[in-house]
């Protein structure tokens, strides 16, 4: 017994405390994965572990996505008396003109929950892709089931919108808890996101080649030996949990083509270029429809009601623009309609999509750019037919290449939708075009226009990002943790003689030049002062440098590194704000870069699985 304990005191084991643990969620989950790790060896081996969670994120996200399917379905059934086993866009008219207005009515339970949230004061909502950007794949879960209720209700009640946003955002919501709460480390985070999104895709699709591609090129940024294996396990897990709820497989049943020739290969290139314009064209028709609501002298509440008036107007013209199109493309591959109708079925549902999106419907374009795809798709083989029938062009194929084509300038991804095509089709001689298409398209979307439609809608926010490879540590990376503090000021009005005898050649390399209320002015090279022909009367002010070039604390490493390019400068100052310029500390440039570098090996580290 320690010396000065006395009684029962002695007794009470160090464990047992009756004061509360600080933080008690983040202490059990670090006790439990201590007692895990003691007593199975195998989970040192952190590859394993990160795999095995991957393979429980497929079959929740493939559990996530079948029961908002299935919900989405139920909604159809009960508003638009859709059979079970059908598709509302399948549908060859409404049962009831009155139906015309279950959109509308959807747009209202819409705003009432865009009422909610802005009375909540809830910020914007993070997708997979800018969580793996921006936050280390840190994601919300209250955002996730924002998203996925305003998802179905969208789709549901008819608005001409994809699931596809919903059930990769519910995959890689929770995929990102569930890493949080293990405490993983930034790089295992954001590959399980990548997990979660590639789950969902696979199971939606009951493809897992496609999904797991869609979690490389598109919610991990980056295809690498580190993250195969768990975005493998989650999209093959996911796609065999799928098959057990009964997933109805991607609606492709193409039996019969012609073996392709060398000359239709340039056709078909040109087909991934127009599919590659036609998707610029469409992100940036969404968001001129977009801009268009937001000039309207009503609350934003209301859009979406307006917009389901014109979406449930279509519908009336035909159903195959409501919802996502699932049956609509499957009537597309099962019937061979002429080039007129192809054509005004294009631009019906092109309306439809860009209005659902642009009144404030929650939803994306990825099944909508597949069904525009393959419309594109058939009407150039029509065209094809009437300028130039020795190529021969089948329309089917010409519908499977479009599709991917367009897709890709939309969703991103050429290896993505090159396995959709693969998978969908089972047919090994169509990879070779399709590929080639959907890079022409790539190739023709990343150098004039640059981003894709999830990427574009975050430039119109503000955001500079462009995909999901991790930018998050540049951002932290700011001057205000660079900068040096202890700054040697003069006055800007002090002679050329003071200053030389103030400062003596050899004290200090540079000095920061500030006025009377001790705002900067510019920057003082002393070796240049010293050596300058000029009056001794001359006031320091005449020979500062850079006065219009500063830096400010919340500076990123790349916004500093850029303004170092421009002003040519080897140190700046930086001060509290571009208003309120008083000197708060001083970057050098060599620094900056030190630390970048230092930052980026550490980043590439993280991403190859070493340390």
């Amino acid at each position: 017994m320690p010396p000065g304990v006395t009684g029962t005191a002695a007794f009470i084991p160090r464990t047992r405390r009756a004061v509360p643990l600080p933080n008690e969620p983040q202490v059990y989950a670090r006790r439990l994965r201590a007692v895990l790790i003691r007593s199975v060896p195998l989970l040192e081996a952190r590859g394993i572990v990160i795999v095995a969670l991957a393979g429980a994120v497929g079959v929740i996200s493939a559990v996530l996505v079948t029961g908002m399917s299935e919900v989405v379905q139920g909604l159809h059934f009960l508003l638009f008396g859709v059979q079970p086993g059908g598709r509302l866009s399948g549908m060859f008219s409404l049962q009831s003109p009155f139906q015309a207005l279950i959109p509308a009515i959807g747009g209202i339970l819409l705003g009432l929950t865009v009422i909610w949230l802005r009375k909540r004061k809830f910020r914007t909502p993070v997708d997979p892709i800018e969580a793996n950007a921006l936050y280390g794949g840190r994601m919300s879960l209250t955002d996730t089931f924002i998203i996925a209720g305003q998802t179905m209700i969208s789709s549901g009640f008819g608005a001409s919108v994809g699931l596809e946003a919903g059930y990769t955002q519910v995959g890689s919501g929770l995929a990102s808890r569930l890493a949080r709460a293990l405490r993983l480390r930034r790089n295992d985070v954001r590959i399980l996101v990548g997990c979660g999104a590639a789950g969902a895709i696979a199971a939606a699709f009951d493809a897992p080649l496609t999904g797991a591609f869609y979690g490389f090129e598109l919610i991990i940024g980056i295809y690498s030996v580190a993250n195969v294996a768990p975005v493998m396990t989650a999209a093959i897990c996911a796609s065999l949990t799928a098959e057990m709820f009964g997933v109805v497989p991607f609606p492709m049943e193409l039996s019969g083509l012609p073996e392709l020739t060398a000359s239709q290969y340039l056709p078909f290139l040109l087909l991934g270029l127009l599919g590659g314009a036609a998707s610029i064209a469409i992100m940036h028709l969404v968001s001129l429809v977009e801009r268009g609501f937001a000039r309207l002298a009503i609350d934003g509440s209301l859009r979406p009601v307006i917009g389901g008036v014109a979406v449930g107007l279509l519908g009336l013209i035909t159903p195959q623009v409501l919802s996502s199109g699932h049956g609509a493309l499957h009537r597309e591959f099962a019937m061979n309609y002429g080039l007129a109708v192809v054509a005004s079925v294009f631009v019906l549902k092109l309306a439809a999509s860009a209005i659902s999106l642009g009144s404030g419907f929650r939803g994306g374009l990825f099944f909508a750019s597949l069904f525009l795809g393959a419309l594109l798709g058939k009407a150039f083989a029509g065209v094809m037919a009437i300028i130039s029938p020795a190529t021969g062009i089948d329309p089917s194929v010409a519908a499977v290449v479009g599709m991917t084509s367009l897709a890709v300038g939309v969703v991103g991804g050429p290896l993505t939708m090159t396995f959709l095509a693969l998978e969908s089709t089972r047919d090994l001689t169509l990879t070779g075009v399709v590929l080639a298409a959907s890079l022409m398209a790539a190739i023709l979307v990343r150098e004039t226009f640059g981003y894709s439609f999830s990427t574009w809608r975050f430039h119109l926010r503000g955001e500079t990002i462009r995909s999901a490879h991790d930018v998050g540590w540049m951002r932290n990376l700011t001057v205000g943790k660079m900068m040096r503090q202890d700054v040697r000021t003069v006055d800007a009005a002090k002679t050329l003689a003071a200053f030389r005898k103030d400062v003596p050649l050899g004290s200090a390399q540079r000095v920061i030049a500030v006025d009377e209320d001790q705002h900067y002015v510019g920057v003082l090279i002393v070796a240049e002062l010293h050596s300058d022909p000029s009056d001794g009367e001359t006031p320091v002010l005449a020979l500062a440098k850079f006065t219009d070039a500063v830096l400010v604390p919340t500076m990123n490493v790349q916004s500093a590194a850029e303004t170092f390019q421009r002003a040519g400068a080897e140190e700046l100052a930086v001060v509290e704000d571009f208003d309120n310029r008083a000197v708060v500390g001083l970057l050098t440039e060599g620094h900056l870069m030190r630390r970048y570098a230092e930052e980026l090996d550490k980043a590439r580290r993280d991403l190859s699985g070493e340390g």
